[in-house]
């Protein structure tokens, strides 16, 4: 093994009179280098999005929502709640009500979302108080409404603003802007909006009732088994949505998205490894003499696969590990300085998310480069091996 590197190396670095082979081993170290850069920097975006959007995601919403089929009554809740604190797994719980309303501005009308919650209880369940960056939560008394910082930019709101609302049977309310929230989520900012439950009662008319609960877990990835154990604890009367089925789709969209740009962009890969392949065999066409001069010494046909395999596996280390530093510097540097900003209104976040994971997407990217790497040197490697000694050297 220590020949057959030796040789290797030698055949690699020293000087020949066919320098074509030089430029194409230079072509190919450049191809498979950029190709493992490439598909660095997009996985570690795309999972830097993924995480990012998980926690805008879990930080908006609870992490299974119970709903009634029909409004839940105040004198429900305490026998609701004791059954469902009841699981170890639950952190807390908050009872809201929800629907959609209509908001006037001016001339200005936009449709919303207005969820009615306690506050205390909400932001044990959810991050709402982290995200707001005017006003109090504990301020949101009846009368008064938290909004997004979108949607007060598009209506020319501010703290302490007046807003008519108009609700699902048409009457006509005027609250008072207790609060500007911020959760980096343009939808949520644009489209939710928050008051105290029982201004929320009356808005909707449904007095003493609330439409469904929020619940809090210690681990929001256990969410698809507690709510197996919910159902068992409080019957079929009620529905159960965890956060992963209320945006499984946007998900899925995700997951799929990220493994076809790994497929993609493993095709630069692939298209250098033919160069590692074409370098192989004008080599293995230069090297004939040579090749029947080690076979006449002894040296065997594995030995010289062994040679011409070693060629195109340093030629593709290099080219992996050049990529890798490059891509794993190029993702730190976008990490750090944040130089790509985004419009929120396409992709959700105001800057690129960078997430730089070592398992499983740098792993899996290595590992794919070498085994193209190691197919393309098997048919320049046997066409060494197979050469005989007698014809090897009959014209030299």
């Amino acid at each position: 093994m220590k020949t057959e590197l030796m040789l290797s190396w030698r055949y690699l670095v020293t000087r020949r009179k066919e320098k074509f082979i030089s430029l194409i081993s230079f072509i190919s170290v450049l191809g498979i280098a950029i190709g493992v850069m490439a598909l660095i920097v997009v996985l570690a975006v795309m999972t830097g999005f993924d995480r990012e959007l998980h926690d805008k995601i879990v930080g908006n919403q609870a992490h299974i929502t119970l709903t009634g089929f029909e409004p839940i009554d105040n004198s429900q809740y305490p026998i609701l709640k004791e059954r469902i604190v009841s699981n170890k797994s639950i952190e807390d719980i908050s009872p809201t009500l929800q629907g959609q309303v209509l908001l006037k501005e001016g001339e200005k009308f936009f449709a919303v979302g207005l969820k009615g919650i306690e506050p205390k209880q909400e932001a044990k369940v959810t991050k709402i108080s982290k995200y707001l960056f005017l006003g109090n939560l504990g301020d949101l008394g009846q009368g008064n409404i938290i909004i997004g910082k979108e949607l007060a930019a598009y209506l020319g709101l501010t703290l302490g603003s007046n807003i008519t609302l108009y609700s699902p049977l048409g009457k006509q309310h005027i609250l008072r802007v207790s609060g500007i929230f911020s959760s980096g989520m343009y939808d949520y900012d644009l489209n939710l909006v928050f008051t105290d439950l029982k201004t929320a009662q009356l808005i909707f008319a449904l007095p003493n009732k609330f439409s469904s609960i929020s619940i809090k877990l210690k681990d929001p990835d256990l969410a698809a088994r507690v709510k197996e154990e919910l159902v068992r604890t409080i019957g079929f009367n009620y529905s159960l949505k965890t956060w992963q089925e209320a945006n499984q789709n946007f998900f899925a969209a995700l997951k799929l998205e990220k493994l076809v740009m790994f497929i993609i962009l493993a095709l630069i890969i692939l298209v250098a490894s033919f160069n590692i392949i074409s370098t192989l065999i004008v080599m293995v066409v230069e090297k004939t003499k040579d090749i029947g001069v080690l076979k006449a010494l002894g040296l065997s046909s594995k030995g010289i696969r062994m040679i011409f395999t070693l060629q195109g596996l340093i030629i593709g280390v290099v080219g992996i590990l050049l990529g890798a530093l490059g891509g794993v510097t190029l993702c730190a540097l976008l990490k750090k300085y944040q130089f790509v900003k985004l419009p929120q209104d396409i992709y959700y976040l105001e800057r690129l998310p960078v997430a730089i994971e070592l398992w499983p997407d740098i792993f899996l990217i290595v590992t794919v480069a070498m085994a193209i790497v190691l197919i393309s040197t098997i048919y320049p490697a046997s066409k060494a091996a197979s050469l005989k000694p007698v014809e090897a050297l009959r014209y030299e």
